[in-house]
């Protein structure tokens, strides 16, 4: 199919930019660009493993955008460990996709990223962080992951995730969401307190970061 048809086929609000395989050492993958109307200046990426239209109880990642922890090797947070996995398990699982989101931080930008991360190195956690400066706990929004989803021709999903708030968005935007496979990532000395604040202030299912509180710092 055409990059045109591609265009004139996807959601209102969804446009298809570019499309090509793509081999990794998590496997061969096809991979998508694409824009939202609402946000026209973010490319966001879909990672496909195997044929998703028409497919059920996809596994599906919605994985936002970690600058800090995939490019600089950041130990304060799971992220870069959890896309691996994520394309790791797609490529095993087919079909399969991992929705890369342009949204940094949680939605609130790699410059308040650095800011809030700045009021976490003086003992402060992530939620209040994000609230001393001003800015929601969370601001990500999944709307163009459910377009992107729709477009792809995924029927139901399984997703990728830790966060049963994730579960409840998507299934407000029209996905359908079977169930939940846990990505569980053995915290390190720099990354528990975050994982744990994720837990006690984020709803998170972290039974790994749970049971080890009692050997925090």
């Amino acid at each position: 199919m055409s990059e045109s048809q591609h265009r004139r086929a996807a959601p209102r609000g969804l446009h298809v930019e570019a499309q090509t395989p793509l081999p990794t050492r998590h496997g061969s993958f096809e991979v998508y660009v694409f824009r939202y109307d609402d946000d026209p200046e973010k490319e966001h990426v879909a990672i496909v493993s195997g044929a998703l239209r028409g497919a059920s109880d996809v596994p599906v990642r919605i994985h936002s955008e970690c600058l800090t922890s995939e490019v600089l090797g950041s130990l304060k947070c799971d992220c870069r460990e959890q896309l691996e996995f994520a394309l790791g398990y797609i490529a095993h699982q087919a079909p399969g996709v991992v929705l890369y989101l342009r949204q940094e931080g949680r939605g609130i930008g790699l410059s308040n990223k650095i800011r809030a991360y700045a009021l976490q190195a003086q003992g402060v956690d992530t939620v209040d962080a994000n609230r001393q400066l001003g800015l929601p706990d969370d601001a990500r929004r999944y709307d163009c992951a459910a377009a992107m989803l729709e477009h792809l021709g995924v029927r139901s999903v399984q997703l990728l995730t830790n966060n049963p708030d994730k579960v409840a968005a998507l299934r407000s935007l029209g996905v359908v969401v079977r169930g939940r496979v846990p990505v569980l990532i053995e915290p390190n000395v720099h990354s528990r307190g975050y994982l744990q604040t994720k837990v006690v202030r984020m709803n998170h299912s972290l039974p790994q970061v749970a049971g080890q509180w009692g050997d925090a710092e």
